[in-house]
């Protein structure tokens, strides 16, 4: 795990010098398991991050602004009563553990000082957001409610006293020195790391392979001077906040980790590494699971247009037998005085040969000679008459399928915002029953909320995630001389350039977000069109979000996520 004790350690330092001594200016909970809040401290604001999610549980700075519920919950509501308006006074590590403190002072309602504690633990799936009375220590509620019957040793509810896990006796590396680092390991029972661990409070696998492997030759003199070394490196705050792109699993760390062998990428800070390092992972999950009813409808259309049209080409291609069947039928009329009933097959002389050869009918022995001839003229009739039926029909499930597709690519790249515009299409589409309807009437959508980003030279660009967005900037928004772009016969995103004349280094870095917000994301050297959105037309009655257009020229870029967020606005 990479946010392990020591981590822990050298985020609640970075946070302390940002936020110690501010006031807690607002709050809001933007999500189930994570809250904001919004510090004045130093004459900037600052806003905090404290997520209890089961994955991706942590506490940084950010700089990303999330969409708020029209509500806020209950949690929310009561950390606006206790805590909103007050000082943060101190924040600080329990021990070694994953837990940050946040002591907080202000004044009740009726004007005494009251002390409040707001902790955070990051514990994976039992993290949790806690906020206590500090002078009764009593939990006045947190984001996650745990009973007894979850957990014997300590209830997490209202009213309830707080206590601090379970200790686990393991020693603290930041008070260790060679010999009890040597006294707690076994160098002939091998797993050294696995040792370290269990030694050591705080200490995450990731961090113990990293002693062991620069340790080199591990043994009891090198690896007491390994652990030590990199202990005080962090202790002295001589640190290298870096994410490792390793081939099976990207990870982030204090410092470069040398036993995970991938490009390293170094930054300024620990929030703006976890900033980088969760970068879509999170709102990714939360999309998943508000939009998984979405993504499952998508899917399943897609994929029943998909199997129609094998059905209906199964189809065409029994109609374009009707030549075959007229054949029959008309050679098997000539020779009715030699057909008898009860028959299963006859062979006669095919005056539609050239070269005089014969042909063998199939019968149904059930049937008389001549209702078999009416039966090949009926199959004839029925088939000529399918071919433009079915022609016609595979074109239409073409066209769903394609737009399914294209749904399906915006669900995969949107945000919680974008999935309700989602939502909202389909309902217009009437493939799902619309929610927001209340006493019979329906509730106006308000206008898509467009993504902005500005080019190397100052020009902004403007992206479309979802087809009312993409409807609206192309239709509505751009003006008819700017620049517009989108992956060449690949579903993805509308973007427009801001300008007459962008420069090329400009179009290449819009075509670069047209293919990052695209099928092609994960693909190198991915083809994208840009025109003028003069020349870009919406046919009538087309789906959402589908245009036609020429004059169009062709760049080849390859998405890069660093360029995305360098460009963001």
């Amino acid at each position: 795990m990479s946010f392990d004790g020591l981590f822990t350690n050298a985020i609640s330092h970075e946070l302390s010098r940002a936020l110690k001594g501010g006031r807690i200016n607002k709050v809001h909970q933007p999500y189930k398991n994570e809250i904001i809040l919004t510090i004045r401290a130093g004459g900037v604001n600052h806003r905090l991050l404290l997520s209890a999610h089961p994955s991706y549980a942590r506490a940084q700075l950010t700089t990303e602004t999330h969409e708020n519920p029209s509500e806020p919950p209950m949690f929310c509501m009561l950390l606006r009563k206790h805590i909103e308006g007050h000082i943060l006074e101190d924040l600080y590590q329990v021990e070694t553990d994953r837990m940050i403190i946040f002591e907080i002072k202000g004044r009740n309602e009726i004007g005494d000082i009251s002390y409040k504690q707001l902790i955070i633990e990051i514990m994976g799936r039992h993290s949790n957001i806690i906020l206590v009375d500090k002078t009764r220590n009593i939990i006045l509620d947190s984001i996650k409610h745990v009973s007894f019957a979850v957990n014997s040793h300590r209830a997490i509810l209202p009213g309830q006293p707080f206590l601090f896990p379970p200790e686990q006796n393991k020693q603290n590396p930041f008070l260790a020195n060679e010999e009890d680092v040597v006294r707690g390991i076994d160098f002939n029972a091998g797993r050294l790391d696995r040792q370290l661990v269990e030694q050591f409070a705080g200490i995450s696998p990731l961090f113990a392979k990293e002693v062991i492997f620069q340790s080199g030759l591990a043994n009891r003199t090198t690896v007491p001077k390994t652990f030590l070394s990199l202990i005080k490196k962090i202790q002295s705050g001589a640190i290298s906040p870096s994410i490792i792109a390793a081939p099976e699993k990207e990870a982030f760390y204090l410092f470069p980790l040398e036993h995970l062998k991938g490009e390293v990428k170094g930054f300024s800070s620990l929030s703006e590494t976890l900033e980088r390092y969760y970068f879509g992972k999170a709102e990714r999950d939360r999309v998943k699971q508000q939009g998984n009813d979405i993504e499952k409808l998508i899917t399943n259309e897609k994929e029943k247009n998909e199997k129609k049209i094998d059905k209906l080409e199964a189809t065409l291609k029994e109609a374009e037998k009707a030549d075959e069947y007229q054949r029959y039928g008309e050679l098997l009329t000539a020779n009715l005085y030699a057909a008898k009933k009860g028959m299963k097959e006859i062979e006669v002389l095919d005056y539609y040969d050239e070269n005089g050869g014969t042909i063998v009918i199939p019968l149904d022995p059930r049937k008389s000679p001549s209702d078999n001839a009416q039966k090949y003229f009926s199959k004839y009739q029925k088939a000529k008459n399918a071919v433009s039926i079915v022609i016609e029909q595979i074109e239409k499930a073409r066209v769903e399928a394609a737009y399914f597709d294209s749904l399906l690519q915006q669900v995969q790249s949107a945000s919680p915002r974008d999935l309700q515009e989602i939502r909202d299409e389909l309902v217009e589409g009437g493939y799902i029953r619309d929610r927001k309807k209340r006493n019979g009437k329906k509730v106006q959508n308000a206008k898509p909320v467009l993504d902005f980003y500005q080019s190397s030279d100052g020009t902004e660009i403007i992206v479309g995630k979802n087809n009312k967005q993409n409807d609206y900037l192309t239709n509505k928004l751009a003006a008819r001389d700017e620049i517009w772009l989108h992956t060449k016969d690949i579903p993805g995103s509308h973007v427009v350039i801001r300008s007459k004349e962008p420069s090329d280094g400009t179009i290449h870095e819009a075509a670069m977000l047209a293919a990052y917000f695209s099928k092609a994301k994960n693909s190198s050297s991915v083809p994208v069109d840009f025109t003028k959105v003069r020349h870009v037309k919406k046919p009538s009655g087309a789906k959402p979000g589908f245009v036609i257009y020429d004059h169009q020229q062709t760049v080849y870029v390859t998405p890069d996520e660093e360029m995305v967020l360098k460009l963001k606005k």
